[in-house]
């Protein structure tokens, strides 16, 4: 019998137990961040979104989606503003990569063979490919060596001709869009109730010098808290984002699964 939801944790057992034992079904994992997001949004950008793009591609290749990982790896100044920021909750890396070492062992404890890792903060890239490395080689020592996952970050399925429509004033770059037309298009045309563009602050994208500062200077990081103007963000954007970024990941899990 089909399971009636995209998320694995609104099942009963019995029911999550007969959808992955025998390995065939995905599991995709959100991975986000509580992180500032300017002040126009939520802290919880990071995880609504990678979550909904897994929950729209679970329900195309029949997969199902793990409850995210909600805390991620530090604000970086030039992706994210800085660990500095008010309301930023981070993890260290080590904790992060123990973390996803522990809960794909687990999956594939239960049966499942195919994971899917949906990134939705930029600074988790890294921490992921650990975590990944050292929970495969782990299951190898286990003698299962029939796991296979992909790594994907739903922003590097927009194009250049979807930037070109998006960004008709110049495009910042993926790392300058933190807080930016991006995500605030994303969260408009899916949870419009918090997104508040009047809060939005025009900000001029931020420009850093070639190297990195440690402890970090605040006065680096633009004070609304996002790197580059949220201001020609529309629901409509959203909506184009929306397709492209689901097209994109559903017809990755489609060739690697």
């Amino acid at each position: 019998m089909p399971h009636k939801t995209a998320f694995a944790s609104e099942l009963a057992w019995p029911d999550y137990h007969a959808a992955v034992r025998d390995g065939a079904t995905p599991i995709l994992i959100p991975i986000g961040s509580m992180e500032q997001h300017g002040h126009h949004m939520p802290l919880h950008v990071d995880v609504l979104l990678p979550t909904e793009f897994a929950r729209r591609a679970a329900l195309v290749v029949g997969g199902m989606v793990a409850p995210p990982f909600t805390y991620g790896y530090k604000s970086h100044q030039k992706s994210g503003g800085g660990n500095h920021l008010p309301g930023t909750t981070s993890l260290d890396g080590a904790t992060l990569v123990a973390a996803l070492r522990d809960v794909i062992r687990e999956f594939a404890r239960h049966g499942v063979r195919k994971i899917c890792l949906v990134n939705g903060h930029y600074e988790n890239s890294w921490f992921i490919i650990e975590g990944i490395d050292l929970a495969l080689r782990e299951l190898r020592w286990d003698g299962i060596a029939d796991m296979k996952i992909v790594v994907l970050s739903y922003w590097d399925f927009v194009g250049d001709d979807d930037i070109a429509r998006l960004y008709p004033n110049g495009f910042p770059g993926w790392a300058l869009e933190h807080g930016g037309v991006l995500e605030t298009s994303l969260m408009l045309a899916l949870y419009p109730q918090f997104v508040d563009l009047a809060r939005a602050v025009d900000v001029t994208p931020a420009t850093f010098p070639p190297y990195d500062v440690y402890p970090v200077k605040p006065e680096w990081t633009p004070a609304a808290g996002t790197l580059s103007s949220p201001k020609e963000a529309t629901a409509e954007k959203g909506e184009l984002l929306l397709e492209v970024c689901t097209r994109g990941i559903v017809e990755a899990l489609l060739a690697e699964f």
